[in-house]
């Protein structure tokens, strides 16, 4: 694994490599234990779009694996100006360890591992989220002990984050429901490498079928970073897609619910729901670390060190 750059990369077992050293990782941190793999290193973070949980999370997963990351704003790199992003791929290639970028296109992700010479980790992009959905991943897994068998339901809009919970989601050996608006439907690519796992995927427009016998219930904001100015028509469209009361109901009597954050209460998630699985909904940020740290020593390190 050279790179993180969407969950259609990932194998199977390549996820369950990271989770399971993600685990690791949790242990050892929450009882003392060193694990400076990455010693040394340097992490490069180029953000487009700003961040609590990624620039937080990233920062402080580098600390403790004993190297140190680098907080690099449009205001603090020449690509902010117009270098082409190929140059600063080969600039910073030659000056540090990894790449991680929070950005708008996916192609700037795509070709700054193209034209560099070192792992490049997608923190987010328009298209895909895979740092978020692993960490989804390793939350599931922590409180339902497994993932055959479960049926996982995202309601909301199609984007980046549905893109990769069906991607993570099936490519596990989850059920996958989603519910979104029709004209809000997650990538055409992603549909297309959804139709080989048959029935395992459902989509629809409408949440309450969707959100049937559900074990592990997902939602995002209905207004992503960047489209402010379709606010007021996002309400419109997204009006009924919510996890509420009526939604858990439905769901399996011990369903789960997660929430990549920031969450708008009375919007995609009533603050009743939200608070009655917090405990779920802040261990699976957490979990952001986790799951990163895991991904940063696969891709910049060496288990072995």
């Amino acid at each position: 694994m050279k790179h993180l750059l969407k969950m259609l990369d990932l194998s199977k077992e390549e996820i369950i490599d990271i989770l399971n050293l993600a685990d690791q990782l949790k242990y050892e941190n929450k009882n003392g234990i060193q694990h400076h793999l990455l010693k040394g290193k340097t992490l490069g973070m180029i953000f487009q779009k700003s961040s609590t949980r990624t620039r937080v999370s990233f920062e402080t997963g580098m600390y403790q694996l004993g190297g140190q990351a680098l907080f690099l704003s449009n205001r603090d790199l020449q690509i902010g100006r117009g270098e082409p992003v190929q140059d600063t791929a080969r600039v910073l290639s030659r000056y540090i360890d990894g790449i991680m970028i929070r950005t708008f296109e996916q192609k700037e992700v795509e070709d700054l591992a193209k034209y560099g010479s070192i792992p490049v980790i997608n923190g987010l992009t328009d298209f895909c989220h895979p740092c978020q959905v692993l960490a989804d991943l390793m939350t599931i897994r922590e409180f339902k002990g497994r993932f055959d068998g479960l049926k996982m339901c995202y309601i909301g809009d199609g984007n980046n984050m549905a893109n990769s919970l069906i991607v993570g989601g099936l490519k596990v050996g989850m059920e996958v429901a989603i519910a979104c608006p029709m004209d809000y439907q997650p990538d055409s690519q992603v549909l297309e490498f959804a139709k080989e796992y048959g029935d395992k995927f459902s989509m629809t427009d409408i949440p309450l079928k969707a959100a049937e016998n559900a074990d592990v219930l997902f939602t995002d904001v209905w207004t992503s970073m960047g489209e402010e100015a379709e606010t007021e028509k996002r309400k419109i469209a997204f009006k009924g897609y919510q996890i509420n009361d009526e939604i858990m109901a439905v769901a399996k009597p011990d369903a789960m619910v997660q929430h990549c954050l920031p969450a708008h209460r009375e919007e995609e998630i009533t603050a009743k729901v939200f608070e009655a699985h917090a405990d779920e909904i802040f261990e699976e940020a957490e979990n952001r670390l986790h799951a990163q740290k895991a991904v940063m020593v696969k891709v910049m390190g060496s288990e072995k060190e």
